[in-house]
């Protein structure tokens, strides 16, 4: 004869405590809360290190296109038609080829506002070493992107007054040559946050102080002395070409390990 079992309900407490105690010796406890928190901030720099390298791509897209329109709008559609100290040749000139003029004024507000979108895109990618800098640099070249408009607006007169080229012109350069010590020193704040990046070569920020010293002391000297032509940014503002390359090629791989502390937690693929 089989005897009987008597089953007793179970204190929901004990029940409780006893689950829990299984679950520890099972080990079913899920995910520890610190690889939880790892896998949170992989996730995250994950997504940072996605949003810098498009913002790099950006950024040097937008510096190639800069140079080619502002090559076109300024050494070729404006300054190529200007003949130094003859104001009727100059108005002849810009007579004659208006609609490249008119071509050259709309490359030129083109550039205007790459430099606001490129403003934005470099303090993505600079962002992880200094937000403060970053946003200075950025305020700096949009601070020069609006200076750059008022000097394009002088152009604008040309059309209306041909006989009046060539002072509208002069206006033009003078206004520009000013908000250059504007680029000048937000490549000053590039170059600092380049070369502590970690991300960037040490010698490109070292070249862009120096590219940006050319464009504030070509400024200075016109200013200064009368009549000077000083023209040393014409070869330190190559940089930028090699800085846009940079950004495109280079760019896609930047690696950022620790968004927050930059001294000893961020590298790069190279």
């Amino acid at each position: 004869m089989t005897k009987a079992t008597l089953t007793r309900p179970t204190d929901p407490r004990t029940a409780s405590l006893g689950a829990g105690m299984a679950s520890v010796a099972g080990h079913d406890l899920g995910s520890p809360p610190d690889e939880a928190l790892r896998e949170g901030e992989i996730n995250r720099l994950a997504e940072t290190n996605h949003s810098i390298r498009k913002a790099s791509t950006t950024a040097g897209v937008g510096l190639l296109a800069m140079s080619v329109l502002s090559a076109f709008g300024y050494l070729v559609a404006v300054k190529g038609l200007v003949v130094p100290g003859n104001v009727a040749r100059t108005a002849k000139n810009i007579a004659d080829h208006e609609g490249m003029f008119r071509f050259g004024i709309l490359s030129l507000y083109l550039v205007a506002v790459l430099d606001v979108v490129v403003a934005w895109a470099l303090y993505r990618v600079f962002k992880p070493v200094s937000d403060t800098l970053s946003k200075l640099a950025a305020w700096l070249r949009v601070a020069y992107a609006g200076v750059f408009v008022v000097a394009i607006s002088q152009l604008i007169r040309v059309l209306a007054l041909h006989t009046q080229a060539l002072r509208h012109i002069n206006s033009f350069t003078n206004i520009w040559d000013a908000g250059l010590v504007l680029f000048g020193l937000n490549l000053f704040v590039l170059a600092y946050l380049a070369y502590r990046s970690g991300y960037v070569p040490k010698l490109l920020g070292v070249l862009l102080a120096i590219a940006g010293f050319g464009y504030v002391f070509d400024t200075a000297v016109r200013v200064l002395v009368r009549g000077s032509s000083s023209d040393v940014s014409a070869i330190t503002g190559m940089v930028e070409f090699v800085f846009a390359l940079w950004l495109v090629i280079r760019g896609r791989r930047i690696t950022v390990n620790d968004s927050e502390s930059h001294d000893n937690s961020i590298g790069a693929a190279r």
